[in-house]
């Protein structure tokens, strides 16, 4: 192959690359107009009201976070939803460390998203860093005693 032929072949390689980027940057509304991702509001902890695991007797996981950050607003329709489904049962907490950043230091959380579940008595039981889906978290919840009245 001719080196003519492989510069054009990186060259598109390298457009192709770039254009996938503008579009998902394009798509996630990151560029203005376009389709952005439904927005989902979660409750937020407003940075006068503090997080206090096991103080209601349910077992609770807290999402720790920002609104603009991309992985975040992958959890924020998980986050939706387990609220939701586990209203009463446990307590289903996202805090936003951009706006709360006191928080954040409470929890020794260096990187986000970090869940942090706690079990009834306010213990911290597991921490995870990153991206969590929904099936890894109801199994933990479950396995704290979260058990939802629907299943």
């Amino acid at each position: 192959m001719s080196l003519k032929m492989k510069r054009l072949g990186i060259l598109i390689i390298v457009a192709g690359c770039l254009v996938g980027a503008l579009a998902g940057a394009y798509g996630l509304g990151l560029l203005g107009s376009g389709s952005p991702a439904k927005e989902i509001q979660v409750n937020t902890v407003p940075s006068q009201t503090p997080v206090a695991p096991g103080s209601s007797g349910r077992v609770t996981m807290i999402d720790v976070g920002a609104t603009e950050c991309i992985p975040c607003k992958m959890m924020a329709p998980i986050m939706h939803e387990l609220e939701e489904e586990y209203a009463g049962v446990a307590d289903i907490v996202f805090i936003d460390v951009w706006k709360n950043p006191a928080e954040g230091r409470k929890y020794g959380v260096q990187t986000i998203p970090t869940q942090i579940f706690f079990d009834s008595d306010g213990k911290e039981v597991f921490r995870h860093v990153g991206f969590l889906d929904k099936k890894p978290i109801v199994e933990i919840l479950t396995r704290l005693g979260a058990i939802r009245k629907d299943l």
